[in-house]
């Protein structure tokens, strides 16, 4: 019994990847799922469609490691975080689909909330920005549009829950209606001070607390799967928000250690010790964890394009057939050939916050060629992130030491050496890629003994590659300020 099976459930996939002691990957298995727009601005996933892949993919992976569900010595769970579940408590079945965390359906009552001068209160009990990204607003959609809802909840009949609690409730036979503070920290109605959910947040957003799982620590044994599920009952141990689970699968567990993960956007997380740091720069402060009854936090920033920047070159340009031909392109040139561009397709996140910005090219000459724009396609990524990091510096009063990286584009060289370069500290890439189902694993392996704490789990991870800043600090600093005055340009292009 040295194994961990890691359940990573995703926007768009269901994952599982059993692990051993030593922090290997024994197999992974991986089951995409539909996504559903019932409006534009509306984003939707069938409950019941996630819970069938989870567990189907789990299956799967413990036979493709060649064991038995006997020799799982735990499950750990990491999840796509502010999607929204509603369901009855008693036969299981959600009410509606899961509002998903993309799904902007609730603008209008963030609008209205931040009208009625709220947004100040929200921001000091929960560190997020008022925003329909965030679960609370969501569950109030649900409360006062499916008929009836609102009154089976304040009776006790419905429970509510992110993809955590969702999984934990289904894994469990309905024993368990239980989420962890990294994802609680997530939905607007938690208080990252008190670590408990906040009545006056609940009143404001009309939740009746008896709606709400239980919280619990993002390591512990909380219960056993069903009976029927496997052929063994397995200890339910270890839970996560995604980004969460990648920054303590990067071991990053000291304050000032940070991770990028570098995907569709770019989600940055920067360790901030066991006190919330409140953001100067429209950064969301969150929990990390919480481990016997204490939280660590970070700050944390997201690029909205990031590798979408790339497939829009490859569909929207066709100047590359597949996205994995752009280091080759952008290497063919010195250079970016002074080019910027700025890819605010959907707006400018933090640190900017512009939703009326959109996308730009700036600096074309008659010698700008294709390899000269995806050049500077990779470095905007690169931009983004570093005015992320700058930001976060400044919030937490800590200077970087290095950055630890994950997520697809981590394989392009060129942008992580272009990264290291900017920020003038190393970017480090891990030895195990899948930073997220590892961190679910670790925080389930610590729970049941495993391992023994987060020492040793520190002492499992390796670099692969260590990318080294060659370029000089003027030239990074001229570098930025041109990308300064790109980002000018593109924002406030489109009316409110």
């Amino acid at each position: 019994m040295s194994h961990i099976l890691a359940l990573d459930q995703g926007t768009t996939s269901s994952r599982a990847i059993v692990f051993d002691g030593s922090a290997t990957i024994c197999a992974i298995a991986q089951r995409e799922f539909r996504q559903i727009f019932p409006q534009p601005g509306w984003v939707e996933h069938d409950g019941l469609e996630i819970w069938a892949t989870q567990v189907g993919v789990a299956a799967e992976a413990l036979t493709r490691a060649g064991i038995s569900p006997r020799e799982v010595m735990a499950i750990g769970i990491t999840n796509q975080r502010e999607t929204t579940l509603l369901w009855d408590r008693h036969s299981g079945e959600p009410l509606y689909n899961a509002i998903v965390w993309q799904d902007r359906r609730t603008a209008a009552l963030c609008d209205r909330l931040k009208t009625e001068g709220l947004e100040p209160l929200f921001r000091q009990k929960t560190g997020l920005v008022l925003d329909a990204y965030f679960s609370g607003t969501k569950l109030a959609w649900l409360l006062d549009n499916i008929p009836g809802a609102r009154d089976r909840a304040e009776a006790g009949e419905l429970a509510f829950g992110t993809v955590d609690t969702w999984l934990a409730w289904n894994l469990s036979g309905g024993r368990l209606h239980i989420s962890d503070a990294s994802n609680a920290s997530r939905t607007l109605l938690f208080n990252i001070t008190t670590l408990d959910w906040d009545d006056e947040l609940l009143a404001i957003l009309g939740i009746p607390r008896v709606v709400l799982p239980q919280l619990v620590d993002s390591s512990a044994v909380y219960g056993e799967t069903a009976g029927d599920l496997f052929a063994a009952a397995i200890p339910i141990a270890g839970m996560a928000g995604d980004q969460q689970a990648a920054l303590f699968g990067q071991a990053c567990g000291t304050a000032g250690m940070a991770k990028n993960t570098y995907g569709t956007g770019c989600f940055l997380l920067m360790h901030c010790g066991e006190r919330p740091v409140p953001s100067q720069h429209n950064l969301l402060t969150t929990v990390a964890w919480q481990l016997a009854g204490r939280a660590d936090y970070a700050l944390e920033g997201s690029v909205f394009v990031a590798g979408a920047a790339v497939q829009w070159l490859r569909d929207g340009l066709g100047i590359i057939r597949s996205s994995n031909e752009v280091e080759a392109l952008a290497a063919s040139v010195p250079d970016s050939g002074e080019v910027c561009l700025v890819p605010a397709f959907t707006g400018l996140g933090a640190p900017h916050w512009d939703p009326y910005a959109r996308g730009t090219i700036v600096g074309i000459t008659r010698g700008t060629t294709a390899a000269h724009i995806a050049r500077a396609t990779l470095e905007s990524i690169a931009f983004q992130s570093a005015d992320l990091l700058t930001a976060m510096e400044a919030d937490a009063g800590i200077t970087l030491s290095e950055l630890r990286v994950d997520g697809g584009a981590t394989a392009n060289a060129l942008l992580m050496q272009f990264q290291a370069d900017l920020l003038g500290v190393p970017v480090v890439r891990p030895r195990v890629s899948e930073t997220t189902a590892l961190g679910a694993a670790y925080l389930a392996g610590l729970a049941v003994g495993l391992w023994r704490d987060r020492q040793e789990i520190a002492g499992h991870w390796q670099a692969d590659r260590v990318f080294s800043p060659t370029m000089g600090r003027a030239q990074a600093a001229e570098l930025r300020g041109r990308w300064e005055r790109a980002v000018e340009r593109s924002r406030a292009w489109v009316a409110p």
